[in-house]
């Protein structure tokens, strides 16, 4: 018999303010079809002045909560992904851990930027198959628009604010690819590419920094790794793209989810995408589509499920799960 992480519930949580593409062609030299042409994006939600990354995290963890039917004293640890956190230290983990009413529990940050979610996701399936844990909530959430330089149409198009969570539970399988649970994962890193994808600020500089970005090498690197970290993550566990019910990728630009899925084999038709009512929310955008992917009907118990995703660092990896 083998150990698993199971996913028991998911939610997610997106701020009131809706952001239309219509709103920056008043101050920026853009339009509504030059942003969909470039990015698929739509419109974005922006938090409300007050409203923190831990805020959203709160609300997205109390949704997968209630979806499993648990309290936040059932859960045993607290991995929040986040390049966005409400201060340098403590972690948001923590103020996520003291809304939600855990007291028994440990809470850290995991920051892999637009893959952090994919870094969580398999910090927590490690917690649990190393029985370190029962029960483990997993986030992603940010709140972009507060590092976005307002003047560069080429990024600030690009982001918004947002929660997902899951909740994992340990539970026993045959240690097949039957099995519901994590099955496999792929993680990777390379800080050559480092300035390619940052924020120009932080302790060093003494101020918060905007986010800075050289596109098209992002892009050429999305579309190459991304593929390649899906496939090595199924070929761990000797399946290939015909056994995939649903890529759930990182929902950073439409072109490079068109893009990977044709590298993978995969049709679109198994692809979820929110990318054009959520823009790029970074280690907040699987989980997020994780959670309306189900709320929409397309994710089913027993389906086969890789999620894939690249960030800065540059950072990029790949989980299967079966639902």
């Amino acid at each position: 018999m083998t150990r698993r992480a199971v996913v028991k519930g998911v939610g997610h949580y997106l701020p009131d303010r809706v952001v239309p593409n219509s709103e920056f062609e008043k101050t920026l030299e853009t339009s509504n079809e030059w942003i969909i042409s470039r990015s698929g994006i739509e419109r974005r939600h922006f938090a409300a002045e007050g409203q923190t990354t831990s805020d959203l995290a709160t609300r997205a963890a109390n949704a997968a909560l209630a979806d499993a039917g648990l309290t936040g004293e059932d859960i045993d640890a607290i991995v929040l992904a986040t390049s966005t956190a409400d201060m340098t230290f403590p972690s948001a983990a923590t103020m996520v851990q003291a809304n939600i009413g855990n007291t028994k529990g440990f809470a850290f940050d995991v920051q892999a930027v637009c893959a952090g979610f994919v870094f969580a996701l398999t910090n927590a399936n490690a917690l649990i198959t190393s029985g370190q844990a029962d029960r483990v909530l997993v986030i992603g959430a940010e709140t972009f628009s507060r590092i976005m330089d307002w003047t560069d149409r080429s990024t600030c198009v690009l982001f918004g604010d947002g929660a997902g969570a899951l909740v994992l539970e340990a539970a026993t399988g045959d240690g097949t690819t039957a099995d519901r649970g994590v099955l496999s994962t792929d993680l990777n890193s390379d800080g050559r590419y480092r300035d390619l994808l940052y924020v120009d600020g932080g302790v060093a500089t003494q101020n918060t920094g905007v986010l800075r970005m050289v596109g098209k090498e992002v892009f050429r690197h999305a579309v190459e790794k991304l593929a390649k970290t899906a496939d090595t993550a199924l070929e761990k566990i000797g399946l290939g793209a015909d056994d995939v019910d649903w890529v759930v990728p990182h929902q950073a630009n439409i072109r490079i989810i068109q893009s990977t899925a044709k590298k993978l084999g995969v049709g679109m038709d198994r692809v979820v995408v929110t990318v054009q009512d959520h823009g790029n929310t970074s280690a907040a955008s699987i989980p997020l589509a994780l959670s309306v992917g189900k709320a929409n009907g397309q994710i089913k118990q027993g389906d086969l499920v890789v999620t894939e995703a690249i960030g800065g660092g540059l950072a990029w990896g790949a989980v299967v799960l079966r639902w």
